[in-house]
């Protein structure tokens, strides 16, 4: 059988390449893309190589950056323009396959089995894929290669983004004098806490735990124990899917709140702020969902406060106050009083909409006829034609999120 060939395509620092790209006077100055430092969301998003060189990190708060180097450029992030090139660059790779899969914004994976006489071997591939990219956007694309979408993703992270020409191809040949020596850390899927735990088992680097009998991490992890066995020995059978992001398990909405909110009646306006925008979300991928969940996260970092919790809906639905009503016990439960920084809402367990239970107690048809009446509103006179009257509040957000993209300003 044919050995597959799987690429994983990165773009460094996609989102201050671009705004180096669309202002040359920026090219040899660092230069970060951030949010509104007045605000909570002045977090960096991506930060330029020559940032980087001075202590800069992605996700560090921008007045932590600024100590770092104080002849930082800050540019607010551009969230439509960053989606839309995304979409370019994925036409750009589908010259070369239409077997593409979007990873992330930044991030694709690409299955090139087969293709070596039209396009030549993996690096001449990966060469013509970094010029087309950087002819064409302006962005510098680094790419890992496998046989499998974990190898390929390895090589990218580990290897390709510090090698010069920004390519590495990881292979069951050559990962035990790579990867496995690698801090178990660096593997996909470890994040901190498993790290830690690792620690505790003697097992710091990959290698180390490719090797530990794989029945002691089921034991304790159970199927997840497995699939971090699987992933150390560079095992993995899943397919690059062109359709990944068609079917959701879930529909969520997070917000990050522009001050610490203290009061009950405060949280209460944003939290049906995000419930009715997660049941948008549903009606327009026609889901309804079994389940919701509300995470809070306290103000002090020092002192992590909050709670992530989830509860049973009575039917499944998308109908923006039978998430609130639920979200509302949950708060009621599980909120301890402390300032709120930050809230999420996410319902799951999704079924079609086109196929539910009615009930003599629970007027459906009513409340589909209304909200198909307030997203046909939406649609044609704007997101802020019909709000909630809460929304007009101080506390409420409904109007500032309106013009922004992913959390951010258009």
């Amino acid at each position: 059988m044919m050995e597959k060939v799987i690429f994983l395509v990165d773009m460094q620092s996609f989102y201050a390449s671009i705004e180096k790209s669309a202002n040359p006077k920026l090219q040899d100055r660092p230069v970060v893309v951030a949010g509104d430092p007045e605000r909570r969301s002045g977090i960096i998003l991506a930060a330029c190589p020559i940032a980087k060189q001075y202590g800069v990190k992605t996700a560090e708060a921008l007045w932590q950056a600024q100590e770092k180097c104080p002849e930082l450029v800050i540019v607010r992030p551009r969230m439509k323009l960053y989606i839309d090139l995304s979409y370019q660059i994925t036409q750009i790779l589908e010259r070369f396959t239409d077997q593409v899969e979007v990873f992330s914004v930044d991030e694709q994976f690409m299955d090139l089995t087969g293709t070596e006489r039209l396009f030549g071997d993996k690096y001449s591939v990966a060469r013509k894929i970094q010029e087309e990219i950087q002819e064409e956007l302006g962005v510098y694309a680094r790419v890992g290669m496998g046989p499998n979408k974990i190898l390929a993703k390895i090589a990218c992270d580990a290897f390709a983004k510090k090698n010069e020409n920004g390519m590495f191809y990881l292979s069951h040949d050559n990962m035990k004098d790579t990867m496995w020596h690698l801090p178990v850390g660096k593997m996909f899927g470890v994040g901190s806490r498993m790290e830690r735990h690792f620690a505790r088992m003697g097992i710091q680097t990959i290698g180390d735990l490719a090797v530990y009998p794989v029945h002691y991490l089921k034991k304790r992890w159970g199927i997840n124990g497995e699939v971090l066995s699987n992933i150390a020995n560079g095992i993995d059978y899943s397919p690059v899917k062109t359709e990944t992001h068609n079917k959701q398990k879930a529909v969520g909405h997070h917000m990050t709140l522009p001050r610490d909110y203290e009061t009950l009646e405060d949280i209460k306006i944003v939290l049906l702020e995000l419930c009715e925008e997660v049941a948008k979300r549903a009606r327009a991928k026609n889901y309804r969902g079994h389940t919701l969940s509300l995470g809070l996260r306290g103000a002090n970092f020092d002192l992590p406060t909050g709670f992530h919790r989830q509860i049973k809906l009575t039917s499944p639905t998308n109908y923006g106050m039978d998430l609130f009503h639920a979200a509302l016990q949950l708060l009621s439960k599980h909120w301890d009083g402390l300032p709120v920084r930050s809230v999420g809402v996410t319902l799951s367990q999704l079924q079609s909409a086109d196929v539910y239970q009615l009930s003599l107690f629970n007027p459906s048809v009513e409340k589909d006829q209304l909200s198909k009446a307030m997203d046909d509103i939406r649609k044609k006179f704007g997101h802020t034609a019909i709000v909630r009257a809460s929304s007009l509040n101080k506390a409420g957000q409904v109007f500032d999120r309106a013009q922004k993209i992913g959390g951010h300003y258009k």
